[in-house]
């Protein structure tokens, strides 16, 4: 993925208002990002812990997703797996991600979800560069490419229900 300015991020938004996206948190270490390494980027508002975002090139566009969760309610012993790069993680490694449909359908209140790494670092869970909590992720035939693909066409197929 490019490197990308608050600027750039702050007009991806395709599910919020203009107005909301200038107030939404932006990360302030976009200069220390691994770009090379992220497929999509995505992070949490720490005002707001129920609060997450993700902006991800598609089609030489950038689109941005503001996205709400449930923080974990599960037992301990409870494992959930990312539909995007379906990595497991134990009681509060996964959420449902719920994002405001764009357009009429939004203001009237509807929501598409996505069960997704709360971290949302599934890029670096898929590179290894980050280990999910259990140690280890499952070891698939898929070279890493196809796994990245995958994981970019499950964001695409969630992005296109918006």
């Amino acid at each position: 993925m490019r490197a990308l300015t608050e600027q750039d991020i702050r007009g991806s938004f395709i599910n919020c208002s203009k107005g909301e996206a200038k107030r939404l948190h932006v990360p302030r270490d976009l200069d220390s990002r691994p770009w090379d390494d992220l497929d999509f980027l995505g992070w949490g508002d720490p005002g707001a812990p129920d609060r997450s975002c993700l902006v991800v090139e598609r089609q030489d566009r950038l689109v941005g997703v503001a996205l709400r969760f449930q923080p974990a309610q599960r037992g301990f012993f409870h494992r959930s797996m990312c539909s995007l790069c379906l990595t497991t993680h134990p009681r509060g490694g996964v959420s449902l991600m719920t994002a405001r449909k764009s357009g009429p359908a939004g203001r009237e209140g509807n929501s598409v979800g996505a069960y997704m790494c709360t971290d949302l670092a599934c890029s670096l869970y898929l590179r290894g560069l980050k280990v999910p909590e259990t140690g280890a992720r499952f070891e698939e035939s898929l070279s890493l490419e196809e796994q990245i693909d995958r994981t970019r066409q499950n964001l695409f197929a969630f992005i296109d229900k918006l």
